[in-house]
């Protein structure tokens, strides 16, 4: 079964943050995906740029609308995926509670929907 993994990343985290602490970070983070590639779990993943970079499309009565940010205002902005193969949603929480970037926010694990 497929999941996503969805980071969500608290600003205030990031901000309070040292340089050496994110260096830690993105090492934990590659060496974690170097690990789930040789263990058949990876799929993908991306980071995402800065929400200030987003636009939000809403088509109502057949007129598109388009706004400048991400679609909510709230502490936690989507920060990047990780796409998993995993036997079932335990294996794939595991799988999350690994991954360094749930010190800077939050993780949402979701089934996919296996269109």
């Amino acid at each position: 079964m497929r999941y996503l993994c969805l980071f969500y990343i608290d600003q205030t985290l990031v901000d309070a943050a040292s340089k050496e602490e994110w260096a830690e970070i993105d090492r934990e983070s590659l060496a974690s995906n170097e690990d789930l590639q040789r263990s058949g779990h990876y799929l993908a993943s991306n980071a995402l740029a800065d929400p200030k970079t987003a636009k939000t499309l809403r088509v109502r009565a057949g007129k598109a609308s388009w706004t400048d940010g991400p679609f909510a205002e709230t502490k936690e902005h989507l920060g990047g995926f990780l796409l998993i193969e995993a036997k079932n949603l335990a294996e794939a929480m595991e799988i999350a509670e690994r991954d360094s970037l749930a010190r800077m926010g939050a993780i949402e694990v979701r089934e996919t929907a296996g269109f």
